[in-house]
């Protein structure tokens, strides 16, 4: 399949890297440490929305800023060995022009930053936690890193690989696609759903971008 876009935009864990273990391993701690139970936890939505509001779900409102700086607190000091680049995403993010992509991503800026540069990316555009009022799946996250490329929305694609991430696109009026490395392909809605960034390639034209995506 091929698509036209503006620019691309990419959504950090589980799309361009890889670091659930890093993450489970924190959020569990984080759990013990603030007396949450597992089954507390297992019935608030956790993947691809911000920590704050994760949390928020879970403790009283008056908790929730030391809270949060305690869970960046872990996840940032797990990064070493705890990341991985996903397959094909770097191939892929080599063919970008920097000002054609941003990675727009529910965490802080402090930890995605990390966790990128871990596997050697550094983006030129990056919107964060930190940049937001509302995170996915409100579309706010995806609007304002088109407004920093300068493009509009509807020549805007996204790759994510979690359903409120993809409910974010859709809101925000862009082309989606999902990938398939951390749910079903029975669990997500996008226009075009891929294994993950090995099956996408793309080329800089003129007048854009050019992505083909395999079957």
């Amino acid at each position: 399949m091929k698509i036209s876009a503006a620019a691309l935009l990419f959504d950090n864990d589980g799309t361009l890297v890889s670091s659930m273990d890093s993450v489970n391993r924190c959020w569990t701690r984080w759990a013990e440490e603030y007396g949450i139970t597992p089954g507390e936890f297992a019935r608030v939505e956790l993947h691809g929305r911000p920590a704050a509001e994760i949390i928020a779900d879970l403790l009283p409102a008056a908790r929730v800023p030391e809270a949060l700086a305690r869970i960046d607190q872990l996840e940032v000091e797990d990064v070493p060995g705890g990341v991985v680049a996903l397959p094909g995403t770097l191939a892929l993010l080599s063919q970008l022009p920097p000002e054609r992509w941003a990675v727009v991503t529910s965490a802080t800026a402090r930890l995605a930053e990390a966790r990128l540069a871990e596997v050697g990316i550094r983006p030129k555009a990056l919107i964060a936690a930190d940049d937001i009022t509302r995170g996915k799946p409100d579309p706010e996250p995806f609007l304002l890193a088109a407004r920093r490329l300068g493009v509009d929305p509807a020549d805007c694609v996204v790759f994510e690989d979690a359903p409120a991430g993809l409910r974010a696109g859709r809101a925000a009026g862009m082309t989606t696609v999902a990938l398939t490395t951390t749910h079903q392909a029975g669990e997500l809605s996008a226009d075009v759903i891929v294994e993950n960034l090995s099956a996408v390639s793309v080329q800089a034209t003129a007048d854009g971008l050019e992505i083909t995506t395999a079957d």
